[in-house]
Protein backbone atom coordinates (compact mmCIF):
# COMPACT_ATOMS: atom_id res chain seq x y z
CA UNK A 1 0.00 0.00 0.00
CA UNK A 2 1.38 3.42 -1.07
CA UNK A 3 4.80 1.77 -1.35
CA UNK A 4 6.27 4.23 -3.86
CA UNK A 5 5.08 7.36 -2.03
CA UNK A 6 6.12 6.09 1.38
CA UNK A 7 9.60 5.15 0.18
CA UNK A 8 10.13 8.52 -1.55
CA UNK A 9 9.06 10.48 1.53
CA UNK A 10 11.22 8.42 3.88
CA UNK A 11 14.28 8.87 1.64
CA UNK A 12 13.67 12.63 1.41
CA UNK A 13 13.46 13.11 5.16
CA UNK A 14 16.41 10.81 5.78
CA UNK A 15 18.60 13.05 3.60
CA UNK A 16 17.19 16.18 5.23
CA UNK A 17 18.40 15.09 8.65
CA UNK A 18 21.90 14.00 7.69
CA UNK A 19 23.72 17.22 8.62
CA UNK A 20 21.95 18.36 11.77
CA UNK A 21 20.86 21.97 11.20
CA UNK A 22 19.05 22.77 7.96
CA UNK A 23 18.72 25.99 6.01
CA UNK A 24 15.70 27.48 4.28
CA UNK A 25 17.23 26.27 1.01
CA UNK A 26 17.44 22.72 2.42
CA UNK A 27 13.78 22.92 3.40
CA UNK A 28 12.72 24.16 -0.05
CA UNK A 29 14.73 21.40 -1.73
CA UNK A 30 13.06 18.77 0.47
CA UNK A 31 9.60 20.22 -0.16
CA UNK A 32 10.25 20.15 -3.92
CA UNK A 33 10.91 16.42 -3.61
CA UNK A 34 7.79 15.98 -1.50
CA UNK A 35 5.79 17.86 -4.16
CA UNK A 36 7.11 15.60 -6.92
CA UNK A 37 6.40 12.49 -4.81
CA UNK A 38 2.80 13.56 -4.21
CA UNK A 39 2.18 14.45 -7.85
CA UNK A 40 3.66 11.12 -8.97
CA UNK A 41 1.30 9.46 -6.47
CA UNK A 42 -1.55 11.05 -8.47
CA UNK A 43 -2.59 13.41 -5.69
CA UNK A 44 -4.76 16.29 -6.91
CA UNK A 45 -2.63 19.28 -8.03
CA UNK A 46 -4.49 21.83 -5.89
CA UNK A 47 -4.23 19.55 -2.85
CA UNK A 48 -0.46 19.27 -3.38
CA UNK A 49 -0.06 23.01 -3.85
CA UNK A 50 -1.97 23.85 -0.67
CA UNK A 51 -0.22 21.08 1.27
CA UNK A 52 3.30 22.27 0.39
CA UNK A 53 2.42 25.90 1.10
CA UNK A 54 0.99 25.02 4.52
CA UNK A 55 4.00 22.89 5.50
CA UNK A 56 6.45 25.60 4.43
CA UNK A 57 4.55 28.31 6.30
CA UNK A 58 4.39 26.28 9.50
CA UNK A 59 8.02 25.20 9.29
CA UNK A 60 9.27 28.77 8.86
CA UNK A 61 6.81 30.16 11.39
CA UNK A 62 8.02 27.76 14.09
CA UNK A 63 11.66 28.57 13.34
CA UNK A 64 12.38 24.94 12.72
CA UNK A 65 15.79 25.70 11.23
CA UNK A 66 17.02 27.02 14.61
CA UNK A 67 15.87 23.99 16.59
CA UNK A 68 18.07 21.16 17.80
CA UNK A 69 16.23 18.55 15.71
CA UNK A 70 14.94 20.43 12.65
CA UNK A 71 14.46 17.36 10.44
CA UNK A 72 12.26 15.67 13.04
CA UNK A 73 10.22 18.84 13.41
CA UNK A 74 9.68 19.05 9.66
CA UNK A 75 8.50 15.44 9.66
CA UNK A 76 6.12 16.25 12.53
CA UNK A 77 4.70 19.18 10.57
CA UNK A 78 4.28 17.04 7.44
CA UNK A 79 2.59 14.38 9.55
CA UNK A 80 0.18 16.90 11.06
CA UNK A 81 -0.61 18.38 7.64
CA UNK A 82 -1.25 14.91 6.19
CA UNK A 83 -3.73 14.29 9.01
CA UNK A 84 -5.43 17.58 8.16
CA UNK A 85 -5.89 16.83 4.44
CA UNK A 86 -7.10 13.33 5.34
CA UNK A 87 -9.87 14.82 7.45
CA UNK A 88 -8.47 15.40 10.92
CA UNK A 89 -10.64 13.39 13.30
CA UNK A 90 -12.04 9.94 12.55
CA UNK A 91 -15.69 10.07 11.45
CA UNK A 92 -17.66 6.98 12.57
CA UNK A 93 -20.50 5.44 10.60
CA UNK A 94 -23.77 7.12 11.54
CA UNK A 95 -26.61 5.11 13.04
CA UNK A 96 -30.27 5.97 13.14
CA UNK A 97 -31.33 7.31 16.55
CA UNK A 98 -34.38 5.07 16.25
CA UNK A 99 -35.65 2.58 13.73
CA UNK A 100 -33.55 1.21 10.88
CA UNK A 101 -30.09 2.44 9.91
CA UNK A 102 -30.19 2.75 6.10
CA UNK A 103 -26.95 2.77 4.12
CA UNK A 104 -26.95 3.56 0.40
CA UNK A 105 -23.86 2.55 -1.60
CA UNK A 106 -23.14 4.31 -4.88
CA UNK A 107 -20.19 4.60 -7.23
CA UNK A 108 -18.82 3.78 -10.65
CA UNK A 109 -18.91 0.29 -12.16
CA UNK A 110 -16.17 -1.99 -10.91
CA UNK A 111 -15.42 0.04 -7.80
CA UNK A 112 -16.30 -2.87 -5.50
CA UNK A 113 -19.74 -1.80 -4.21
CA UNK A 114 -21.23 -5.29 -4.01
CA UNK A 115 -18.29 -6.77 -2.13
CA UNK A 116 -18.28 -3.72 0.12
CA UNK A 117 -21.95 -4.36 0.93
CA UNK A 118 -21.01 -7.78 2.28
CA UNK A 119 -18.06 -6.35 4.20
CA UNK A 120 -20.22 -3.66 5.80
CA UNK A 121 -22.82 -6.27 6.76
CA UNK A 122 -20.12 -8.35 8.44
CA UNK A 123 -18.76 -5.23 10.20
CA UNK A 124 -22.19 -4.20 11.51
CA UNK A 125 -23.03 -7.72 12.64
CA UNK A 126 -19.78 -7.83 14.63
CA UNK A 127 -21.09 -4.76 16.46
CA UNK A 128 -24.33 -6.49 17.42
CA UNK A 129 -26.54 -5.20 14.62
CA UNK A 130 -28.86 -7.28 12.42
CA UNK A 131 -28.16 -6.25 8.81
CA UNK A 132 -30.17 -6.95 5.66
CA UNK A 133 -28.52 -6.72 2.24
CA UNK A 134 -30.62 -5.35 -0.63
CA UNK A 135 -29.97 -5.94 -4.34
CA UNK A 136 -31.20 -3.20 -6.72
CA UNK A 137 -28.70 -3.62 -9.59
CA UNK A 138 -30.54 -5.38 -12.43
CA UNK A 139 -28.15 -4.17 -15.12
CA UNK A 140 -24.88 -5.92 -14.26
CA UNK A 141 -24.92 -9.62 -15.06
CA UNK A 142 -25.09 -11.76 -11.88
CA UNK A 143 -24.98 -8.74 -9.54
CA UNK A 144 -27.89 -10.13 -7.50
CA UNK A 145 -26.37 -13.60 -7.46
CA UNK A 146 -23.05 -12.20 -6.23
CA UNK A 147 -24.78 -10.45 -3.33
CA UNK A 148 -26.68 -13.65 -2.48
CA UNK A 149 -23.44 -15.64 -2.40
CA UNK A 150 -21.86 -13.05 -0.12
CA UNK A 151 -24.90 -13.19 2.15
CA UNK A 152 -24.59 -16.97 2.40
CA UNK A 153 -20.87 -16.74 3.21
CA UNK A 154 -21.45 -14.43 6.18
CA UNK A 155 -24.91 -15.73 7.13
CA UNK A 156 -26.70 -12.43 6.47
CA UNK A 157 -30.13 -12.25 4.81
CA UNK A 158 -30.40 -10.78 1.30
CA UNK A 159 -33.52 -9.18 -0.13
CA UNK A 160 -33.74 -9.57 -3.91
CA UNK A 161 -36.41 -9.78 -6.59
CA UNK A 162 -36.40 -12.01 -9.65
CA UNK A 163 -37.92 -9.47 -12.05
CA UNK A 164 -36.30 -6.14 -12.75
CA UNK A 165 -38.11 -3.21 -11.15
CA UNK A 166 -37.33 0.46 -10.43
CA UNK A 167 -34.86 0.63 -7.56
CA UNK A 168 -37.08 2.91 -5.37
CA UNK A 169 -39.85 0.30 -5.47
CA UNK A 170 -37.43 -2.53 -4.61
CA UNK A 171 -36.03 -0.49 -1.72
CA UNK A 172 -39.53 0.27 -0.39
CA UNK A 173 -40.41 -3.42 -0.30
CA UNK A 174 -36.99 -4.25 1.22
CA UNK A 175 -37.60 -1.83 4.10
CA UNK A 176 -40.93 -3.51 4.82
CA UNK A 177 -39.09 -6.86 4.85
CA UNK A 178 -36.54 -5.44 7.28
CA UNK A 179 -39.32 -4.35 9.64
CA UNK A 180 -40.99 -7.75 9.36
CA UNK A 181 -37.80 -9.71 10.13
CA UNK A 182 -36.42 -7.38 12.80
CA UNK A 183 -33.38 -6.19 10.82
CA UNK A 184 -32.09 -2.88 12.17
CA UNK A 185 -29.61 -2.06 9.37
CA UNK A 186 -30.29 -2.11 5.63
CA UNK A 187 -27.41 -1.94 3.12
CA UNK A 188 -28.54 -1.14 -0.42
CA UNK A 189 -26.30 -2.10 -3.35
CA UNK A 190 -27.06 0.15 -6.34
CA UNK A 191 -26.39 0.11 -10.05
CA UNK A 192 -22.94 1.35 -11.00
CA UNK A 193 -22.27 4.05 -13.54
CA UNK A 194 -19.63 4.66 -16.20
CA UNK A 195 -20.66 8.32 -16.48
CA UNK A 196 -23.25 10.28 -14.55
CA UNK A 197 -25.90 11.01 -17.20
CA UNK A 198 -29.22 12.62 -16.32
CA UNK A 199 -31.12 9.32 -16.34
CA UNK A 200 -28.76 7.69 -13.88
CA UNK A 201 -28.72 10.71 -11.56
CA UNK A 202 -32.53 10.90 -11.57
CA UNK A 203 -32.79 7.21 -10.68
CA UNK A 204 -30.27 7.50 -7.86
CA UNK A 205 -31.92 10.67 -6.50
CA UNK A 206 -35.34 8.97 -6.56
CA UNK A 207 -33.89 6.02 -4.66
CA UNK A 208 -32.37 8.32 -2.05
CA UNK A 209 -35.68 10.18 -1.67
CA UNK A 210 -37.53 6.92 -1.14
CA UNK A 211 -35.07 5.49 1.38
CA UNK A 212 -34.10 8.68 3.27
CA UNK A 213 -30.70 7.07 4.03
CA UNK A 214 -28.77 7.48 7.25
CA UNK A 215 -25.57 7.28 5.21
CA UNK A 216 -24.88 7.74 1.50
CA UNK A 217 -21.44 6.18 1.01
CA UNK A 218 -19.64 6.94 -2.25
CA UNK A 219 -17.29 4.11 -3.23
CA UNK A 220 -13.95 5.14 -4.76
CA UNK A 221 -11.61 2.66 -6.44
CA UNK A 222 -8.11 3.75 -5.43
CA UNK A 223 -6.64 2.12 -8.54
CA UNK A 224 -8.34 4.66 -10.83
CA UNK A 225 -6.85 7.67 -9.05
CA UNK A 226 -8.03 11.17 -9.90
CA UNK A 227 -10.73 10.02 -12.31
CA UNK A 228 -12.51 8.24 -9.45
CA UNK A 229 -12.04 11.22 -7.14
CA UNK A 230 -13.63 13.59 -9.68
CA UNK A 231 -16.55 11.20 -10.18
CA UNK A 232 -16.98 10.97 -6.41
CA UNK A 233 -17.37 14.75 -6.36
CA UNK A 234 -20.08 14.48 -9.05
CA UNK A 235 -21.86 11.76 -7.07
CA UNK A 236 -21.78 13.96 -3.99
CA UNK A 237 -23.24 16.91 -5.86
CA UNK A 238 -25.98 14.68 -7.31
CA UNK A 239 -27.14 12.82 -4.18
CA UNK A 240 -25.52 14.62 -1.23
CA UNK A 241 -23.15 11.94 0.00
CA UNK A 242 -22.22 11.62 3.65
CA UNK A 243 -18.97 9.69 3.42
CA UNK A 244 -16.37 7.97 1.23
CA UNK A 245 -15.13 4.39 1.14
CA UNK A 246 -11.85 3.85 -0.73
CA UNK A 247 -11.45 0.29 -2.00
CA UNK A 248 -8.40 -1.76 -3.11
CA UNK A 249 -6.00 0.45 -1.13
CA UNK A 250 -3.64 -2.49 -0.62
CA UNK A 251 -3.21 -2.79 -4.39
CA UNK A 252 -2.43 0.90 -4.89
CA UNK A 253 1.26 1.75 -4.58
CA UNK A 254 0.54 5.43 -5.29
CA UNK A 255 -2.23 6.51 -2.90
CA UNK A 256 -3.46 9.60 -4.72
CA UNK A 257 -7.14 8.78 -4.30
CA UNK A 258 -6.98 8.44 -0.52
CA UNK A 259 -4.90 11.60 -0.13
CA UNK A 260 -7.10 13.68 -2.46
CA UNK A 261 -10.69 12.62 -1.96
CA UNK A 262 -11.37 14.42 1.34
CA UNK A 263 -10.10 17.77 0.04
CA UNK A 264 -11.80 17.46 -3.35
CA UNK A 265 -15.23 16.28 -2.14
CA UNK A 266 -15.33 17.70 1.37
CA UNK A 267 -16.57 14.31 2.60
CA UNK A 268 -14.87 12.23 5.29
CA UNK A 269 -13.31 8.89 4.40
CA UNK A 270 -15.10 6.39 6.66
CA UNK A 271 -13.60 3.08 5.54
CA UNK A 272 -10.85 1.64 3.37
CA UNK A 273 -10.55 -1.92 2.10
CA UNK A 274 -7.14 -3.57 2.23
CA UNK A 275 -7.36 -7.13 0.95
CA UNK A 276 -9.41 -9.88 -0.66
CA UNK A 277 -11.02 -11.29 2.48
CA UNK A 278 -14.43 -10.01 3.53
CA UNK A 279 -12.91 -9.06 6.89
CA UNK A 280 -10.47 -6.70 5.11
CA UNK A 281 -12.46 -3.55 5.93
CA UNK A 282 -10.76 -0.91 8.08
CA UNK A 283 -12.37 2.02 9.84
CA UNK A 284 -10.43 5.01 8.53
CA UNK A 285 -8.35 6.95 11.05
CA UNK A 286 -6.55 9.93 9.44
CA UNK A 287 -3.78 9.99 12.06
CA UNK A 288 -3.03 6.28 11.72
CA UNK A 289 -3.06 6.43 7.93
CA UNK A 290 -0.71 9.43 7.90
CA UNK A 291 1.71 7.47 10.08
CA UNK A 292 1.66 4.57 7.64
CA UNK A 293 2.33 6.90 4.70
CA UNK A 294 5.44 8.21 6.48
CA UNK A 295 6.63 4.71 7.44
CA UNK A 296 5.89 5.23 11.16
CA UNK A 297 3.67 2.16 11.42
CA UNK A 298 0.22 1.79 12.94
CA UNK A 299 0.41 -0.26 16.12
CA UNK A 300 -3.13 0.58 17.24
CA UNK A 301 -4.74 -0.88 14.11
CA UNK A 302 -2.38 -3.86 14.29
CA UNK A 303 -3.47 -4.63 17.86
CA UNK A 304 -7.15 -4.20 16.92
CA UNK A 305 -6.71 -6.69 14.10
CA UNK A 306 -4.95 -9.10 16.46
CA UNK A 307 -7.72 -8.91 19.05
CA UNK A 308 -10.38 -9.47 16.38
CA UNK A 309 -8.52 -12.42 14.80
CA UNK A 310 -7.36 -14.13 17.98
CA UNK A 311 -10.08 -13.39 20.54
CA UNK A 312 -9.50 -12.51 24.18
CA UNK A 313 -9.78 -16.07 25.55
CA UNK A 314 -7.31 -17.50 23.02
CA UNK A 315 -4.94 -14.55 23.53
CA UNK A 316 -4.93 -15.08 27.30
CA UNK A 317 -4.24 -18.80 26.93
CA UNK A 318 -1.49 -18.19 24.36
CA UNK A 319 0.13 -15.57 26.62
CA UNK A 320 0.02 -17.98 29.58
CA UNK A 321 1.70 -20.73 27.54
CA UNK A 322 4.35 -18.31 26.26
CA UNK A 323 5.21 -17.09 29.76
CA UNK A 324 5.61 -20.68 30.98
CA UNK A 325 7.77 -21.73 28.04
CA UNK A 326 5.10 -24.22 26.89
CA UNK A 327 4.76 -22.70 23.42
CA UNK A 328 5.28 -25.47 20.84
CA UNK A 329 4.94 -26.03 17.09
CA UNK A 330 1.22 -26.80 17.40
CA UNK A 331 0.79 -23.33 18.93
CA UNK A 332 3.05 -21.94 16.21
CA UNK A 333 0.76 -23.44 13.56
CA UNK A 334 -2.36 -22.01 15.21
CA UNK A 335 -0.68 -18.62 15.47
CA UNK A 336 0.18 -18.57 11.77
CA UNK A 337 -3.41 -19.41 10.90
CA UNK A 338 -4.63 -16.56 13.10
CA UNK A 339 -2.15 -14.10 11.59
CA UNK A 340 -3.47 -14.99 8.13
CA UNK A 341 -6.91 -13.73 9.21
CA UNK A 342 -5.39 -10.32 9.93
CA UNK A 343 -4.43 -9.68 6.30
CA UNK A 344 -1.38 -9.95 4.08
CA UNK A 345 2.02 -10.29 5.70
CA UNK A 346 3.31 -7.27 3.77
CA UNK A 347 0.35 -5.21 4.99
CA UNK A 348 0.99 -6.18 8.60
CA UNK A 349 4.67 -5.25 8.25
CA UNK A 350 3.61 -1.73 7.21
CA UNK A 351 1.88 -1.33 10.57
CA UNK A 352 5.02 -2.15 12.54
CA UNK A 353 7.11 0.96 13.32
CA UNK A 354 10.43 0.89 11.50
CA UNK A 355 9.56 -2.09 9.32
CA UNK A 356 7.52 -0.37 6.62
CA UNK A 357 10.49 -0.15 4.26
CA UNK A 358 11.72 -3.68 4.88
CA UNK A 359 9.96 -4.97 1.79
CA UNK A 360 12.06 -2.72 -0.44
CA UNK A 361 15.25 -3.70 1.36
CA UNK A 362 14.51 -7.41 0.95
CA UNK A 363 13.09 -7.12 -2.54
CA UNK A 364 9.77 -8.50 -1.27
CA UNK A 365 11.22 -12.02 -1.18
CA UNK A 366 10.47 -12.95 2.43
CA UNK A 367 7.19 -11.03 2.67
CA UNK A 368 5.32 -13.18 0.18
CA UNK A 369 2.26 -14.76 1.78
CA UNK A 370 3.38 -18.13 0.36
CA UNK A 371 5.61 -18.19 3.46
CA UNK A 372 2.53 -19.15 5.48
CA UNK A 373 1.60 -21.94 3.08
CA UNK A 374 5.07 -23.48 3.15
CA UNK A 375 5.38 -23.19 6.93
CA UNK A 376 1.94 -24.71 7.48
CA UNK A 377 2.78 -27.58 5.12
CA UNK A 378 5.98 -28.34 7.07
CA UNK A 379 4.30 -28.34 10.50
CA UNK A 380 1.31 -30.33 9.23
CA UNK A 381 3.72 -33.00 7.94
CA UNK A 382 4.90 -33.60 11.51
CA UNK A 383 3.33 -35.99 13.99
CA UNK A 384 1.67 -34.52 17.10
CA UNK A 385 4.59 -35.78 19.18
CA UNK A 386 7.04 -33.92 16.95
CA UNK A 387 4.99 -30.72 17.13
CA UNK A 388 4.91 -30.87 20.92
CA UNK A 389 8.58 -31.89 21.22
CA UNK A 390 10.60 -30.43 18.30
CA UNK A 391 13.81 -31.48 20.08
CA UNK A 392 13.21 -35.07 18.85
CA UNK A 393 13.46 -33.98 15.21
CA UNK A 394 16.64 -35.73 14.09
CA UNK A 395 17.98 -35.86 10.53
CA UNK A 396 15.81 -38.73 9.28
CA UNK A 397 12.63 -37.18 10.70
CA UNK A 398 13.46 -33.85 9.05
CA UNK A 399 13.99 -35.56 5.67
CA UNK A 400 10.62 -37.32 6.04
CA UNK A 401 8.90 -34.01 6.89
CA UNK A 402 10.55 -32.31 3.90
CA UNK A 403 9.34 -35.06 1.57
CA UNK A 404 5.83 -34.92 3.03
CA UNK A 405 5.58 -31.14 2.68
CA UNK A 406 7.18 -30.79 -0.76
CA UNK A 407 10.08 -28.81 0.67
CA UNK A 408 13.75 -29.44 1.44
CA UNK A 409 15.52 -30.31 4.72
CA UNK A 410 17.01 -26.79 4.56
CA UNK A 411 13.47 -25.33 4.56
CA UNK A 412 12.58 -27.47 7.58
CA UNK A 413 15.73 -26.36 9.41
CA UNK A 414 14.99 -22.73 8.61
CA UNK A 415 11.47 -22.99 10.02
CA UNK A 416 12.71 -24.68 13.19
CA UNK A 417 15.29 -21.93 13.69
CA UNK A 418 12.59 -19.28 13.20
CA UNK A 419 10.37 -21.07 15.71
CA UNK A 420 13.19 -21.17 18.27
CA UNK A 421 13.86 -17.45 17.88
CA UNK A 422 10.14 -16.63 18.02
CA UNK A 423 9.74 -18.69 21.18
CA UNK A 424 12.59 -16.85 22.90
CA UNK A 425 11.18 -13.47 21.87
CA UNK A 426 7.66 -14.33 23.00
CA UNK A 427 8.85 -15.66 26.33
CA UNK A 428 10.82 -12.44 26.90
CA UNK A 429 7.79 -10.31 25.99
CA UNK A 430 5.55 -12.12 28.46
CA UNK A 431 8.06 -12.48 31.29
CA UNK A 432 8.18 -10.17 34.29
CA UNK A 433 11.52 -8.86 32.98
CA UNK A 434 9.78 -7.67 29.81
CA UNK A 435 7.23 -5.55 31.60
CA UNK A 436 5.19 -8.24 33.16
CA UNK A 437 3.00 -10.85 31.67
CA UNK A 438 3.20 -7.62 31.25
CA UNK A 439 3.91 -5.93 28.09
CA UNK A 440 1.92 -8.19 25.81
CA UNK A 441 -1.17 -8.29 28.00
CA UNK A 442 -1.31 -4.51 28.23
CA UNK A 443 -0.92 -4.29 24.47
CA UNK A 444 -3.82 -6.68 23.87
CA UNK A 445 -5.91 -4.99 26.54
CA UNK A 446 -6.39 -7.62 29.24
Amino acid sequence: MLDALSERLQNTFRRLGQHGKITEEDLDAALREVRVALLEADVNFKVVRDFIAAVREKALGQEVMKSITPAQQVIAIVHAQLIEILGGDQQPLKRASQGITKILLCGIKGSGKTTLAGRLALHLRSQGMRPLLVATDFERVAATEQLQVLGQQINVAVYSEEKAAPSPQVARRALREAERTGANAVIIDTRGAVALDDGFIDELAALADEVDPTEVLIVVDSMTGQEAVNLAKEFHEAVEGTGIVVTKVDSDARGGAVLSVRSVTGLPVKFITTGERLEALETFHPDRFASRVLGMGDVVTLVEKAKAAIGERDAKEMTRRMSRGEFDLEDFLQQMQQVKKMGSLAGLMEMMPGLGGLKQQLGGATLDDSYFKQSEAIVQSMTLAERHRPDILNGSRRRRIANGSGTTPADVNRLLNQFTQAKKLMQAMTSNKGGGAGGLRRMLGF
